[in-house]
């Protein structure tokens, strides 16, 4: 009697030894599946991604926790972007997040009209047939629109203030974006305007340049350690489309903080797991952009910073070093100043 008790208590507790791992698979597979989808290499977008992290924990999700997050890299390879994007169609992922690349988002767009897509991209999401407007996207993507590619001649005339005169003028930028086309034409036309002759450098050309603009491109972020290292090496003057390049060691850098826009995706990528509607989603739009100069590169490089420039900067990094024309004081203002208005840095652009 005594044995047949012990047995059916070993077996009662086999069979909820059985049953925990379902129970356990069940609830895993209950868990909501993030797929990300990156034209490039993990490398370069490191601080973006712990931006989209934290912006899913403010909606209440942690990775590894209530959501998990499939990862999907081109390492370059443009032409592999179509078959990542068809992959993470097919496993039903709950939604597509697509930080800092309109030819990800493209390519998401054309594997699925269903599962929900969330992109931050510099270029115009309009223009580009990525949604019908800013204030109603529609269908199932929605998004950031930070504008870095509308910021191009800007930062094209910085350059030409700090170098003047009649050097060679280059952009460099990824031949194979479908979103580079008409914003390298417009800035040409920039250029021209200025008396500027400006030489498009597609990313494997090697040529000797006098001062250099880096597109706000993910093959040319991917790369950012490489290009930096190079315009340090051969003591070429440049501007970047973002901080974080101006951070990483870059001369001067305008635009919006790509972390921002980061942090804005993965908020509403939380709000979409939450039950909202891309198409209910208006567009964000950048709506502050820094202007920062590396004074330690530029004295590195020998670069004498004009004093106009210095004063306009939101942001002077200094590291180790001590500026004749910014004061201690100044720099004090300046980064508490751009801590207050991170938080604000995008604001909800509504059309006329």
């Amino acid at each position: 009697m005594a044995s047949q008790i012990r047995r059916r208590k070993f077996l009662a507790t086999l069979g909820g030894a059985a049953a925990w791992p379902l129970a356990a698979r069940a609830q895993q597979s209950a868990m909501p599946v993030i797929g990300l989808l990156i034209n490039g290499a993990p490398d370069g977008y490191a601080e973006m991604l712990a931006a989209f992290r934290a912006g899913l924990n403010e909606t209440g999700y942690i990775e590894g926790k209530n959501v998990a997050i499939e990862y999907r890299w081109t390492q370059g390879k443009l032409n592999e972007l179509p078959e990542l994007a068809a992959d993470l169609a097919r496993r039903q992922v709950s939604v597509i997040a697509v930080p800092a690349n309109m030819a990800s988002a493209l390519a998401a767009k054309a594997a699925t009209t269903t599962i929900p897509i969330v992109f931050s991209t510099g270029a115009d999401p309009v223009q580009t047939g990525l949604v019908a407007s800013l204030n109603r996207p529609g269908g199932n993507v929605t998004g950031v629109s930070f504008m870095n590619w509308e910021l191009a001649a800007k930062r094209l005339g910085l350059l030409r203030e700090l170098i003047p005169g009649d050097g060679r003028f280059a952009v460099l930028v990824d031949p194979n974006d479908p979103a580079a086309e008409t914003p390298t034409t417009d800035l040409e036309a920039a250029a021209s305007a200025i008396g500027l002759q400006l030489e498009i450098l597609p990313v494997r050309t090697n040529r000797d340049i006098d001062t250099l603009l880096v597109s706000p491109q993910a093959l040319l972020l991917s790369r950012r350690t490489q290009i930096l290292t190079l315009a340090a090496r051969h003591a070429v003057p440049a501007i970047y489309p973002a901080r974080e390049w101006a951070a990483a060691g870059g001369l001067m850098s305008y635009g919006s903080s790509l972390s921002d826009q980061c942090l804005q995706a993965g908020i509403y990528t939380g709000r979409v797991l939450k039950g909202t509607k891309p198409a209910d989603l208006p567009i964000l739009r950048a709506t502050k952009f820094d202007f920062v100069i590396n004074l330690q590169t530029a004295q590195a490089l020998r670069i004498d910073i004009p004093p106009i420039l210095l004063a306009r900067a939101d942001e002077v990094i200094v590291r180790g070093a001590s500026s004749s024309r910014c004061s201690a004081a100044r720099q004090l203002r300046g980064r508490s100043r751009l801590a207050r208005s991170r938080r604000r840095s995008i604001e909800l652009v509504r059309s006329s």
